[in-house]
Parts: structure tokens; C-alpha cells; sequence
């Protein structure tokens, strides 16, 4: 990793920087180094990589604050929080918080629903959901796309299936609390005799008791697996929407259904086009002939490149609308617009016969020719003379 420039140097952006600076940054140094501009450049291709490899991060809200915190490990693959001292990962698995409070208020904690969550212990329960992202560029997010997801979840252990018994085992009903997960109690107050439950010590709430438990997974039931799923992304989806992929998340509990895998999509920004729901955007510079005598210019659009016809006397700033070349609405029910926005170059490093020619063209040219100019001075005049 020391050969590598940190991200935010890569982008010329600070630490604190927002999204939109972020992609503002990324737009123009994309623009700069993209291979199309810059055929057979080794250097300008290295770059774009770099700073595609930047963005992916950076935009990435969980890597960009796994980044800040540990660097490039922390958004290597292989990247495990607990062993580089990040969450709770010193506790040695996951903290049931509940217990917590229970060990300072003596099983008292029900009153504040800590009776109902021992109750449903036993229960079948829904296993909690899974987030991941995925980066795709403009153009896949247009047209749709299938990306390999590595997901990291909790499954049934293979060696116990799930009840978390060594092979040939099974759970027991528990003696103490013959299955409830619950113990009743009695406490005598100035009030009478107060009767309540708390959890049951002997097979903690669970309402069953494992004698052997598997060494596989520690008597859970469940084990970390990685699991690399295909992931068909729509066409027309935009950035930071999320897919949702019922039943692939973590392992439910006592049978429970597993949760879902939700997938946030990030759509790196493209050079030429920007987007604004289904609509797109594009700016395409032509020169002062072309604009005064009209011409016929290539449109880049998201299908390919269109032929158009640009009227003579076409001004700077004039917006034409490409009906339905814009983003295919999810689904498949329509589609945007494209709108293209002329900006007329005005020639630079002119030599004299051309300064020549210039000049006896807007000798020529009478006022008539200049109506917005024309306007223009005779408010002027009108104005000093107030």
C-alpha cells in the first residue's frame, strides 16, 4: 500500500469534504483523464483508474468512514474491524445488550420490555437484515447490469444444522423452567406480594438446555459465511436507491425466517452526461460558422451517437430536447428526455488575414443582423438618459 496516494489527495478534496464536492472533484478529473480524450496516453489512463478507484471509495459512505479510520486496509476484502481493535470486536462476538442491563438491574428490567424480549426467546425469530454497496458506472445504470456480490452473513453451522448440539445430540427441555424460559417470583412489598418473572439461570431464557454443545459454532447454531451472489441491477436505477433481496440476509432464530440482504447502488458520475431523474443532460460546443450558418453535429446520447440539425443562427445557450433519449424508467414504462445545450467557441490565436476577413465580415454586417444587441443599446440609451 505505500506506493498508493491517499484518496482525498487523488480527488484534490479535504477529509470533510461533501458528497457534491466529492463529485464535482471526480467529474472533472474523469473529464480530464478518460481514455476517449486521451487514446494511447499510459500516464492519463493510470490516472482515470486512480481516480475511479478514489471515487468508488470515497462515495461509499461505510467505506469512506471504514477509510478514514483505518486506511487501505480498511477497505481491503479481507478487512476484519475486530482484529484491527474496531467495535466490539474485544468482547469476542456479539454483545446482547439486554444482558447488560439485566446483570445491573437483577432480572428486574422487564418493566421496560426486557420480560417480553426473555418471553419470545424461544420463539421463532426473524434474523436481522444485510447492507453492502456496490459502485457502477453511468452507463450500467442506464442500461442495467449483473455484478457479483460478496456478502458476508450468518448461517446454520454445517456440522449441527442449526441447534447448536454436537452430532448425535439434541436440546432438552429445560427442568427449571420446563420450557417457558421464565421463573415466577414472588417478592413481598408494603404493598403485598408482588408476583413476576424473570429469565431462567440455568438455561438463560432459552427454554432449552444444550449438554453438548457443537465446538463448530460454539453451540450458536449460526457461523460467519461469505457468499458470492449475482445480482441483477434494473435499468434506470439511480444513485444511492437500494435493492432488496428477500431471504438473503442473516439466519433467523428457533426456525425464524432469514433477514434481507439491501444493497445500496452508487453510480459513479460520467464526463459528458448529468442526470436529473430519468431526464439527462449534455453540453456540445460548436463553432461561430457552424452556429451562424447551421450545421449538422453528433449528440452523444446513452444509446450511442445521433446526427442533428442545428438551425442557422442558433444562439449561445439554446437547449434542444431529444424526446425519449434519456433513462429508461424502472420497470420498463417510458423513458426520459435528453436536452442538449449548444455553447458556441469563440476562435483564439486568430493571424492577421483571419483578424482581416473577421473584420470585413462585421463591417458588412449591419445591426439588423444583432436584434438581441440592438435591444440591448437602446435600453442603454434610454437608461442614461434618465
Amino acid at each position: 500500500m505505500a506506493d498508493k496516494r491517499d484518496y482525498y489527495e487523488v480527488l484534490g478534496v479535504n477529509k470533510g469534504c461533501s458528497a457534491d464536492e466529492l463529485k464535482k472533484a471526480y467529474r472533472k478529473l474523469a473529464k480530464k483523464y478518460h481514455p476517449d480524450l486521451n487514446p494511447g496516453d499510459k500516464k492519463a489512463e493510470a490516472a482515470f483508474k486512480e481516480v475511479n478507484e478514489a471515487y468508488e471509495v470515497l462515495s461509499d459512505k461505510d467505506k469512506r468512514a471504514r477509510y478514514d479510520q483505518f486506511g487501505f486496509a480498511g477497505v481491503d476484502p479481507n478487512f476484519n474491524p475486530g482484529a484491527a481493535g474496531g467495535g466490539f470486536g474485544g468482547f469476542g462476538g456479539s454483545v446482547d445488550f439486554g444482558d447488560i442491563f439485566d446483570s445491573f438491574f437483577g432480572g428486574g428490567f422487564g418493566g421496560f420490555g426486557g420480560g417480553t424480549r426473555r418471553q419470545s426467546a424461544n420463539r421463532a425469530m426473524r434474523g436481522s437484515d444485510v447492507y453492502q454497496s456496490v459502485t457502477i458506472s453511468f452507463f450500467e445504470a442506464a442500461h442495467g447490469v449483473k455484478r457479483n456480490v460478496e456478502v458476508t452473513r450468518q448461517s446454520a453451522c454445517p456440522e449441527c444444522g442449526g441447534n447448536g448440539c454436537e452430532k448425535g445430540t439434541s436440546p432438552t427441555t429445560c427442568p427449571e423452567c420446563h420450557g417457558t424460559g421464565q421463573i415466577g417470583v414472588s417478592q413481598r412489598t408494603p404493598f403485598g406480594v408482588i408476583q413476576s418473572s424473570r429469565p431462567c439461570s440455568r438455561c438463560g431464557g432459552k427454554g432449552q438446555i444444550i449438554e453438548k454443545p457443537c465446538k463448530h459454532c460454539s453451540g450458536t447454531g449460526r457461523v460467519q459465511t461469505k457468499k458470492t451472489l449475482e445480482v441483477n441491477i434494473p435499468a434506470g436505477i439511480d444513485d444511492g436507491q437500494t435493492i432488496s433481496l428477500r431471504g438473503q440476509g442473516n439466519m433467523g432464530l428457533n426456525g425464524g425466517p432469514s433477514g434481507d440482504l439491501n444493497i445500496t447502488v452508487n453510480v459513479r458520475p460520467d464526463p459528458l452526461f448529468e442526470r436529473d431523474g430519468y431526464n439527462v443532460s449534455c453540453e456540445v460546443p460548436i463553432t461561430f460558422a457552424q452556429a451562424v450558418l447551421g450545421c449538422e453535429i453528433t449528440v452523444p446520447t446513452v444509446d450511442g451517437k445521433v446526427k442533428y440539425n442545428v438551425p442557422e443562427g442558433t444562439q449561445p445557450g439554446t437547449v434542444f430536447r431529444l424526446k425519449g433519449r434519456g433513462i429508461p424508467h424502472i420497470g420498463g414504462r417510458g423513458r426520459g428526455d435528453q436536452f442538449v445545450r449548444i455553447t458556441i467557441e469563440v476562435p483564439k490565436k486568430l493571424n492577421n488575414k483571419q483578424k482581416q476577413l473577421i473584420q470585413q465580415f462585421e463591417d458588412s454586417a449591419g445591426e439588423e443582423n444583432y436584434q438581441k444587441r440592438k435591444g440591448f443599446l437602446e435600453r442603454l440609451k434610454g437608461f442614461m438618459e434618465q
